[in-house]
């Protein structure tokens, strides 16, 4: 039975197969958990990604994960050039997420709190959409055994393990 696990710290130092990228739509990678899977994994993601953008807010690509443990980053567009996001960019960014996960076999997968940092949008309510975008996921056949929402500061990590109580 695939399973759902909370972690507080940095996604750059996870060991699952793929970690997300809470990305804008033209896939440069700035500030927030893009700039330090930059900084962590190496240009070469960036320039990857670049090279396969830009793409439509929600929707997500894969690239390799340069210097990273992991082995791909994936790339999911929670908002575009404006920088704003929303319940609907934050599910089906979730959704296509877990899409290439599954394209790939993926076994395990690792997502920070989307559209939080930089899109501004409240853990709460990040953490409500997230959660119940994969619980959805794993109810299905699929091959993701581990879902894993790294949630860097305590704020995030108790928005998230309330979430997960309340289930």
């Amino acid at each position: 039975m695939a399973g759902i696990t909370l972690r507080q710290g940095d996604i750059t130092r996870e060991e699952t197969e793929a970690i997300v990228n809470a990305a804008q739509s033209s896939l440069w990678m700035g500030g927030g958990v893009a700039g330090a899977i930059k900084r962590v994994g190496g240009g070469e993601i960036e320039e990857e990604a670049v090279k396969k953008g830009p793409i439509s807010v929600g929707e997500a690509v894969v690239t390799g994960a340069g210097k990273l443990s992991c082995k791909y980053v994936i790339h999911a567009a929670v908002m575009g050039p404006d920088l704003v996001t929303d319940e609907e960019k934050i599910r089906a960014a979730t959704r296509n997420g877990l899409l290439r996960a599954e394209e790939l076999g993926l076994k395990s997968i690792a997502f920070p709190a989307l559209g939080t940092g930089v899109g501004r949008f409240p853990y709460s309510k990040a953490a409500e959409v997230m959660i119940q975008e994969v619980g959805e996921h794993l109810a299905k056949e699929c091959s993701l055994e581990e879902v894993v929402f790294v949630l860097y500061g305590e704020e995030a990590y108790r928005a998230f393990e309330k979430v997960m109580a309340d289930r």
